[in-house]
């Protein structure tokens, strides 16, 4: 087997205002093209990271003139592919190959494992989204791809909108999906029929542990290609995993929840320091820039400028110390993710009874990447430990703020005590 020549495609700028950004690669889920599956989540993080996507064989920018004279590839060829796309890239940013971060759904995240196996110091840090270490458990891909070779990519679109997405996301974002299966008709037959072979071949299960580096694996709840337990798999398997679970996503999740997903890959994969060093001076700008970023980061964009624009003579000093002290110093610290410490902060604003600010820090947590379930468990260990009364006001504010759509709407309060 030899490697597929692989296509990519740049979805932002490599340099910003601070110089050059770090490089992030994404791979698609098959049947999409990577633009078209990552494109929303990419404009996201476009002012943060060099984005550059890649295409499996067949589909999207690799062409599909090109598969007639390509030969039989399994996931270590693909792997080696984007090798090629990613070394390309770092030589027209004038560096050497080296080390990249990198984001993959369905098959795109297999890949991603396979990385991980084949060249452990290339890549840094993952996000493995809607996968699995061991797709060939899975039946069926086999005979998909005699389908495919025999009907076209037409005969599956049908099953793939059934698999793809949540509950009303065709309902609720026609023009996404549409794209993205009319995106399935225009892939070669070839093309999906060789990746739904080399699917069928992928099993890294008994080897994750030897993945050294930080994985985020990204369930959707209602996966019904890649279940939730698959990427609990993949999280428990390397050495440093950790499970994310989507409410209400299907399969495509970067195409779902694009926003949601791009926070997620930027607090898991910026390389920049946030944290000031042992001997930094809590009242240089460093600190206070880290706290302003941070800040916009966990609690949004409406509510720090609706705080912001309250700020009054009397209270501009208050604001400026809690961004410095909380947000820029406690809050950046290495020691604890963001997701340990909206735990944290949600158990003692109960504990206080800050009934005002757990609003506020609830939709902080889900933003910070908890799911409303990982919430539930924080709010019922409260009442063992802060009190059933405590409990009970805290699961009463916690059912209106978690009956509204995640993550994108914001605090309606002005002031927040970060704690």
């Amino acid at each position: 087997m030899t490697a597929p020549r692989l296509t990519g495609t740049q979805l932002s700028t490599a340099h910003g205002d601070q110089g050059l950004k770090p490089l992030l690669v994404l791979g698609p889920s098959l049947g999409t093209s990577a633009s078209t599956l990552w494109a929303a989540c990419a404009g996201h993080l476009a002012d943060r990271f060099h984005v550059v996507a890649w295409d499996l064989p067949g589909h999207g920018s690799t062409h599909a003139a090109a598969m007639s004279n390509t030969a039989a590839f399994d996931m270590a060829d693909l792997a080696a592919g984007v090798l090629v796309v990613v070394d390309a890239a770092q030589a027209e940013r004038g560096e050497p190959a080296g080390p990249f971060a990198y984001a993959g759904d369905s098959v795109g995240g297999a890949v991603g494992l396979q990385l991980l196996l084949d060249a452990p110091a290339r890549v840094r840090a993952a996000v493995l989204l809607c996968t699995s270490a061991g797709f060939a458990a899975f039946p069926g891909y086999a005979e998909r791809a005699r389908t495919v070779r025999a009907s076209g990519t037409a005969a599956v679109v049908e099953l793939s909108a059934q698999r793809w997405f949540g509950p009303g996301f065709l309902d609720h974002h026609p023009e996404q999906g549409s794209a993205l299966l009319h995106g399935l008709q225009a892939v070669d037959d070839e093309g999906y029929a060789q990746v739904c072979e080399a699917i069928a071949r992928f099993d890294v299960r008994d080897r994750l542990a030897e993945i050294a580096a930080p994985v985020l694996a990204v369930a959707g709840s209602d996966d019904v290609a890649t279940p939730p337990a698959q990427l609990e798999e993949i999280a428990q398997g390397v050495r440093q995993g950790r499970l994310v679970v989507l409410d209400g996503v299907g399969h495509l999740a970067p195409a779902e929840e694009p926003s949601v997903v791009a926070k997620l890959l930027a607090q898991h994969l910026d390389p920049t320091p946030t944290a000031p060093t042992p001997a930094a001076d809590p009242g240089t700008d460093a600190v206070l820039a880290a706290g302003k970023r941070v800040r916009r980061e966990v609690l949004g964009d409406a509510h720090v400028d609706r705080a912001t624009a309250a700020v009054t003579d009397l209270t501009r000093e208050f604001q400026e110390l809690i961004t410095r002290y909380a947000w820029g110093t406690i809050w950046t610290r290495p020691g604890l993710d963001r997701r340990s410490r909206s735990m944290i902060t949600l158990t003692a604003l109960i504990a206080r009874g800050h009934h005002e600010e757990l609003d506020l820090h609830l939709r902080a947590a889900r933003r910070n990447g908890l799911t409303d379930a990982e919430i539930g468990e924080v709010l019922l260990q409260s009442a063992i430990y802060c009190g059933v009364p405590d409990a009970n006001t805290a699961f009463r504010i916690a059912q209106q703020v978690l009956s509204e759509p995640p993550p994108q709407l914001e605090p309606q309060t002005d002031q927040e005590r970060p704690s």
